[in-house]
């Protein structure tokens, strides 16, 4: 796709995965391959060249792994979702398209959904599409809450939703599409006044439908693509998923 690039924050340690070697978290193994590289397959719709790996802890062992055919920007300080997007503003400059965010962590999005969200973003003329899904089994997802016209109103995390929030089941799945003239000109102004100090990419899409921008949903059919890879438990099941999906396209062809 031309006008297209991707912003990949993979700057984490992986304090909660315990494990014994000293990599960063974007190069613990998923069924044999680092949980980066997964992700990066999901994006070969987009020129290496066009997408950016933001990068902190241990940087050197990703960059030497992965190699310059990407863009890397670091993330000195973890600030926050939101912060690692902001540190790649100078290799977006004069950029007038799309820009896709998801996450080194999130290892089971797949190819044919990000490219058609990323479609559907552009057709639609949107300043931010959220990727959205439905899965009883995640708890403690964020949830994705409309106004009166069922339209986007903002992300809600599930630690401070309402008894009626907590029953919402349309997911938020972290990843998102957005307008980059408009999402560097949103940067700015997301503050950290919330639990963890921290600045939030979520903000962004709810700052937006305040101004009247355009903010869109697209939601997976597949509520397995929201899982992440933050514990030894949650790399167990994200192999249980990839295997399983693995298992079925091998019947299907």
């Amino acid at each position: 796709m031309e006008n297209l690039r991707a912003i990949v924050p993979a700057a984490g340690k992986g304090t909660r995965l315990k494990s014994s070697a000293n990599i960063p978290k974007a190069l613990h193994e998923l069924c044999g391959k680092p949980l980066l590289e997964h992700v990066l397959s999901q994006l070969d719709f987009i020129k290496p060249e066009n997408i950016c790996i933001v990068v902190g802890y241990l940087k050197e062992q990703i960059i030497g792994y992965f190699g310059e055919r990407y863009k890397y920007a670091e993330q000195a300080q973890q600030l926050g979702t939101g912060h690692a997007v902001m540190v790649c503003e100078p290799l977006f400059s004069g950029f007038d398209g799309t820009v896709l965010v998801t996450f080194g962590d999130m290892p089971l999005f797949r190819r044919s959904v990000m490219k058609a969200m990323c479609e559907r973003h552009a057709e639609s003329g949107a300043a931010c599409t959220l990727l959205t899904a439905v899965n009883p089994e995640l708890k403690y997802w964020a949830r994705v809450v409309r106004d009166e016209n069922g339209r986007f109103a903002r992300i809600v995390e599930a630690k401070d939703c309402t008894p009626e929030q907590a029953l919402i089941t349309e997911l938020f799945s972290g990843v998102l599409a957005f307008d980059s003239r408009r999402l560097f000109e949103t940067l700015p102004r997301l503050s950290t006044n919330n639990a963890q100090g921290e600045y939030y990419l979520t903000e962004v899409p709810e700052l937006m439908a305040r101004d009247g921008l355009k903010v869109e949903t697209y939601m997976t059919d597949d509520g397995d693509d929201l899982r992440g890879v933050n514990t030894p438990e949650d790399l167990l099941i994200c192999e249980q998923v990839l295997k399983k999906r693995q298992s079925v396209s091998h019947i299907v062809d």
